[in-house]
């Protein structure tokens, strides 16, 4: 599991920042392999998102149904994830 970067998190109203204990997880883009989720889990992470790569594991498998790796952030963050993705799909790759 990959750590990041906490993002600054809007405040509950009560004026206290929300608890990651009741927060909901959310996939917010998938790949085929550990290292390739590794590495939108560092960009996201660049961007102050905390996210994770699941399924590890299971994706390196040869089967009928090979896995894919999820790359999961915080409900509350998965709109933001989901635009850097996005934009990393549309730049051209210089390597």
């Amino acid at each position: 599991m990959t750590q990041s970067i906490p993002p600054e998190s809007p405040q509950t109203p009560d004026g206290t920042p929300p608890s990651d204990d009741d927060a909901t997880l959310v996939t917010v883009a998938e790949r085929p392999t550990e290292p390739a989720a590794t590495v939108l889990v560092s960009i996201l992470a660049d961007a102050g998102i905390r996210a994770v790569a699941v399924g590890g594991f299971t994706a390196g498998f040869v089967a009928e149904a090979p896995g894919w790796v999820q790359v999961k952030t915080f409900e509350r963050d998965a709109e933001k994830a989901r635009e850097i993705i996005a934009q990393i799909k549309a730049e051209p790759h210089d390597f």
